[in-house]
Order: C-alpha cells, then sequence, then structure tokens
C-alpha cells in the first residue's frame, strides 16, 4: 500500500508541477481578455478536456507514435520551447492582448485556441506527455494506471478551475494589472522557453558529435 501511495503522490505532484497550471492562466488571460465570460468559460473547458485525452492517449499509445513518426522526446521539446519563446515575445512586448475578435468569429476563435496553443503545447506540452509515457510503463498493475488516469483527470480539474477563475481576476487587474502581468509572464514564459529548447538540443548535439 505504501509503494501505491507513493505511485499517486508522484503522479499527482509531477502532473502539476509540469502542466503549471497557475503559469498558463496569464497567457489564457491574455489571449482571451477580448472574450464575453461565457466563452471564457468555453475556452477553458474545451482546453482542459483536449489536453486530458491528450495525456490519456499518449500514455497508453505515446512510444508507439513517436516510434512510428519517428518522433523523439527531445525533437518535440526544441519545437514546444520554439513555439514558447515566440509566444513569451509577444506577451513581453503586450502584443497579445490586441487580438480582436468579431462575435461572428468568436466560435472559431475559441476553437482554435483551445486545442493550440492553450491544450497543446502549453498545458499538455512536451514534459507532461513524457511523464505521461514514463509513468505508464512504471505503473506495475491496473490500480497504478488507473490512479494514474485519476491524477491526469485531478490535475485537469484543477486547471480548468483556475482558468475559469481567471474571469474574476482579470475584472479585478484591469488594463494596467493585465498588461504588467502579460509582459512580466511573458519574460518567465521565455525563460522556461530556452530551459525547453536546451534541454531538448544538447542530446540531439551529443548524439550529433557522439559525445559522452
Amino acid at each position: 500500500m505504501s509503494d501505491t501511495l507513493a505511485f499517486a503522490l508522484l503522479c499527482l505532484t509531477s502532473f502539476f508541477t509540469l502542466i503549471n497550471p497557475i503559469g498558463t492562466m496569464p497567457i489564457f488571460m491574455t489571449m482571451t481578455a477580448n472574450l464575453d465570460p461565457k466563452s471564457r468559460s468555453r475556452t477553458a473547458l474545451k482546453a482542459s478536456i483536449v489536453a486530458f485525452l491528450t495525456l490519456i492517449l499518449f500514455s497508453f499509445s505515446g512510444q508507439l507514435l513517436f516510434q512510428f513518426f519517428g518522433i523523439s522526446v527531445n525533437s518535440f521539446r526544441v519545437v514546444g520551447g520554439v513555439i514558447f519563446f515566440l509566444m513569451g515575445m509577444d506577451m513581453l512586448q503586450a502584443r497579445l492582448n490586441k487580438v480582436k475578435v468579431r462575435k461572428q468569429d468568436v466560435h472559431t476563435y475559441v476553437n482554435d485556441i483551445s486545442v493550440t496553443p492553450l491544450a497543446i503545447p502549453m498545458i499538455a506540452g512536451p514534459g507532461s506527455m513524457t511523464n505521461a509515457i514514463v509513468l505508464m510503463e512504471d505503473a506495475g498493475n491496473s490500480l497504478e494506471k488507473a490512479i494514474l488516469i485519476g491524477s491526469i483527470f485531478l490535475v485537469m480539474t484543477f486547471t480548468y478551475l483556475i482558468l475559469f477563475s481567471s474571469t474574476r481576476i482579470i475584472r479585478v487587474l484591469g488594463d494596467t494589472g493585465n498588461t504588467v502581468l502579460m509582459r512580466l509572464m511573458g519574460l518567465i514564459v521565455m525563460v522556461i522557453a530556452v530551459e525547453f529548447l536546451f534541454s531538448g538540443l544538447k542530446p540531439i548535439l551529443q548524439d550529433i558529435f557522439q559525445i559522452n
């Protein structure tokens, strides 16, 4: 039982840390600043569901998908790092909040951003996908596999609640507060992007140049 409890704690803490819903919230707030509360809530729900399904998919078949398409986790990290860096640069220059959405385009806009970049790679990123694959391989029985799925569900539920509550936070901060927070988080996102980029690039270069 102690091993099962330790596995459950590992699943919860690792997914919460890697997904980092609190860090995702400023980006969500920025990209949905011009949406009404109902559309913003729908965006948060769809992004959370897509991210949950993506992590479950990678839990059971991630290794096979990577092998089938010839994709390495390190390459995935590099691409994620580039996406994060470009997004962070836009946030740092306060450009993301200039997106104006017409009423007839709200549905399309919600569908677009809820899948990418919010669900993938912001919520279900290279780290959390890799974590899902590794933990599923470590799960020794059906109970631990169920615990893994339950942990992903709990973290995704918590992520949705955080993103959903951003509507109130936007009202409290106002335009100036949102701009300041966006610039600050843009800098942090760019730092994360550099870490992602080099964590994926280093093994690739070592493999190319045969460096131990």
